[in-house]
């Protein structure tokens, strides 16, 4: 496997796949993260399933489960965690793994948040009344001519564009950027996070570093017409889990120490929200 912050350098949203079968170590190395990648920073247990569908079932799961969005895989990563607070940025932070060690198989996926029918999958995985299913992502060899819906979904969202360093990362207050000299290796980390996919490519991140000493501070700063989009689930936390993910993904490659905590910050705001803290 490659390295992870080659793999966010990499990484990129497929909607489109040419039916290969993954290889059978391919697949039991998916398979073996899934079940072992159960826990996210906040304590969360999120459970991973690796569905199969057959060539008579494709047809309908495209157009049925994922609204003709996907096409072409017959497999899916589908995950299910506990609804309790912090259980959005758990999911996220794990099921972004998940997708990054598929990445680096050489294999194709794509964050679903929105586009899926959650009751399709919700009987394959066993959901339980207290669960819920955040997203899920198909897994295969994504085409190489990519199609009408790829290239539509990629303009509405502008996938290819990322805002700029200065509009996502501070230094002591939000009125002053964070110069990148300024931290050194954890300007890779807070690339990293530049480049995470999001929902509808809002990327709601924040980050505010404590001038003098390497802890960061996330907030989230949301979008309003994500706020409760979807019964008890709250897409742009899975986002903050993802950028979480990144950053720490990259800090360990780096031989960075630090963890996340959360703690009482100095700084509020009416449009951010507090999320947690990377401590060194």
């Amino acid at each position: 496997m490659s390295s992870m912050v080659e793999s966010i350098r990499i990484r990129t949203s497929s909607r489109s796949y040419d039916k290969r079968p993954l290889e059978p170590k391919k697949r039991k190395q998916i398979e073996d993260y899934l079940s072992s990648n159960k826990k996210g920073p906040f304590g969360s247990t999120v459970r991973f399933q690796l569905f199969g569908f057959t060539e008579g079932e494709q047809g309908q799961t495209e157009n049925l489960a994922t609204y003709g969005v996907i096409k072409g895989t017959p497999l899916f990563i589908v995950g299910a965690v506990m609804s309790t607070d912090k259980a959005m940025e758990d999911y996220g932070y794990c099921m972004e793994k998940n997708i990054l060690v598929a990445t680096s198989l050489g294999l194709g996926t794509c964050w679903l948040g929105g586009f899926f029918k959650r009751s399709a999958f919700a009987r394959r995985i066993g959901l339980t009344a207290h669960e819920v299913i955040p997203a899920v992502s198909p897994l295969g060899y994504a085409t190489e001519k990519k199609t009408l819906t790829d290239s539509l979904f990629k303009f509405l969202a502008r996938s290819k564009t990322r805002k700029p360093w200065e509009k996502l990362f501070y230094s002591n207050d939000f009125n002053t950027s964070l110069i990148k000299s300024d931290v050194k290796r954890y300007a890779i980390c807070l690339e990293a996070v530049r480049l995470a996919p999001s929902a509808s490519n809002q990327q709601p991140w924040r980050i505010l570093r404590e001038q003098g000493n390497n802890t960061f501070h996330f907030y989230l700063r949301r979008a309003k017409m994500y706020a409760k989009a979807i019964k008890r689930i709250d897409l742009q936390k899975v986002d903050m889990g993802i950028a979480m993910c990144h950053f720490e993904l990259a800090a360990r490659e780096l031989g960075l120490k630090g963890n996340w905590q959360q703690q009482e910050t100095r700084i509020s705001s009416e449009d951010k929200e507090y999320i947690t803290s990377w401590k060194e």
